[in-house]
């Protein structure tokens, strides 16, 4: 440990910050060296460094010192050499397992948010959702706010196999939100689209943005949920006659493009049937079969499809 160990200004240098800096860190936060060598000043360790990286960035991104100290002393030891790599630098460690969550080159609410959820203060992650809703819509949230956020945890996830309990109370956060959105725009008129997650497919929280953007754009619709047969939602389609169905797909597991070819072999075939979601490959799509790129264009087809009717019917 002693050859990898490093001394005040080496770390200052690798952080980019003054050595009085670290100074205060250490004496303010208790983020200092933790190597002691008897007649030799105390060093940094790796692990100290991967802590020290974690303090920096969240500074930087505006969280408080204080704040900041308490996620990085809360910090996992440093990865063992065969998950850094051979050219990783210790700090990789925030990267794969540290105590934030990465949410790209989304702004400060979903850098917010993502602290709130770490804290799991569901008051504060409900609030910031709200606030966004209510100023740029479901659209806006969802792609601006949500989906960096909820991103961002998946794959912290993926590389720790930690952040359940933050991604089950985020989900249930955002459920409830949606579900206030399509409480506020209800409406009698019948449903014309129908919603439904692949035989299999647990990922419902992108179907529940969509219920959203549509019941605030004035669309009715019926939604199936998660994981539902091909039978089932064969049979769903024969009974309510749907203009529209979009299957939802998170996977490549769940995207069987035979759920798709059974419904454009029903009786009563819909209009449109939208294969959402990342599981689809277009090149294994039926004829007859659209793939929206995002929530905008599935919203915007499916309002498109709304309003043709509509005219048809005043005509």
């Amino acid at each position: 440990m002693a050859d990898e160990a490093l001394s005040a200004g080496a770390v200052a240098r690798r952080l980019g910050v003054a050595v009085t800096t670290l100074r205060t860190w250490h004496q303010r936060y208790g983020l200092g060296p933790s190597e002691h060598v008897p007649g030799h000043h105390r060093r940094y360790t790796p692990a100290d460094l991967a802590r020290l990286e974690i303090m920096r960035r969240l500074t930087a991104e505006g969280v408080t010192p204080a704040e900041a100290a308490r996620w990085a002393r809360q910090a996992p030891a440093v990865l063992p050499p065969e998950r850094l790599g051979p050219r990783a630098h210790p700090t990789a460690v925030r990267d794969g397992g540290g105590a934030t969550i990465p949410v790209g080159r989304a702004g400060p609410a979903a850098r917010g948010l993502a602290r709130a959820a770490m804290r799991l203060d569901s008051a504060a992650i409900g609030r910031t959702i709200d606030d966004a809703l209510n100023t740029g819509g479901v659209v806006a949230t969802w792609e601006g706010l949500l989906r960096p956020v909820l991103a961002g945890i998946g794959e912290r996830h993926a590389a720790t196999a930690a952040l359940v309990e933050v991604e089950h109370l985020m989900s249930r956060c955002v459920s409830e939100a949606f579900a206030s959105v399509i409480r506020a725009h209800s409406t009698d008129k019948p449903p014309r689209i129908l919603l439904s997650c692949a035989d299999e497919e647990q990922h419902s929280l992108p179907l529940e943005a969509l219920a959203a953007a549509l019941a605030e754009a004035g669309v009715s619709y019926r939604m199936l949920g998660a994981r539902v047969p091909v039978e089932a939602l064969v049979e769903a389609v024969n009974k309510t006659g749907p203009a529209a169905v979009v299957l939802w797909s998170h996977t490549r597991t769940t995207a069987d493009p035979c759920q798709l070819t059974a419904l454009l072999a029903v009786p009563r075939r819909p209009l449109l049937v939208l294969a959402a979601g990342p599981g689809w490959r277009a090149d294994s799509l039926p004829a007859g079969v659209v793939r929206p790129v995002d929530l905008a264009e599935a919203l915007s087809l499916a309002i498109a499809l709304r309003d043709s009717l509509d005219q048809s019917t005043t005509n």
